[in-house]
């Protein structure tokens, strides 16, 4: 399905899960846990966990707010991609990380819904990946006060449009991560 040749591997990637980002996060605690038992199931079916981590002015490298939640923790053997901007493949190594590990399905979680996960997503499927949003393993603060919908809706909203996106030679689906099947091929649209 890929158009990118090669590349019949599947990657979980976690991004932006670190204490100042999801601070006040519209259901942390359960999106967490389900982001924490997806990293559980890739690991156990053998597909690659790719950890996604932000800094900026605001969450500067290496304090206590750009740490990863301590819920989740990532193996020595899982790769790291720092990034500066939404879009994690941008300026970054991700898209050697992924190459060097056969990947062409991006399995997609984390925060921000609204910034980083839709950056992403619309820089995979750009890029040749096929894309799966993990429809409950994302999240949002609330930003309701500069105008944005509710929490809730941000995250409906985005995986309503996402199952219908899509590109020539590549899928975009959205599943729940109780029927994410890391052994299986993409899901079709």
């Amino acid at each position: 399905m890929t158009t990118l040749d090669n590349r019949p591997n599947t990657a979980l990637l976690v991004i932006d899960v670190q204490n100042g980002v999801v601070t006040g996060a519209h259901e942390r605690d359960t999106i967490v846990g389900t982001i924490a038992a997806l990293v559980d199931k890739a690991r156990a079916s053998g597909t690659e966990v790719v950890w996604i981590q932000h800094s900026g002015d605001d969450l500067p490298a290496d304090s206590e707010a750009w740490q990863y939640v301590p819920e989740l923790k990532r193996a020595d053997s899982e790769a790291l991609v720092h990034k500066r901007y939404g879009d994690s493949f941008e300026a970054t190594d991700l898209e050697d990380v992924l190459a060097a590990r056969g990947v062409g399905h991006v399995v997609i979680s984390g925060e921000q819904t609204d910034a980083c996960i839709r950056s992403t997503l619309h820089g995979a499927i750009g890029r040749g990946y096929d894309t799966t949003l993990v429809a409950d393993a994302h999240t949002t603060g609330d930003l309701t006060e500069y105008g944005a919908p509710t929490p809730d809706k941000v995250i409906a909203h985005t995986n309503l449009y996402w199952e219908y996106s899509g590109a020539p030679g590549r899928v975009a689906a959205v599943v729940p991560a109780a029927d994410v099947d890391f052994a299986a091929k993409v899901p079709s649209s």
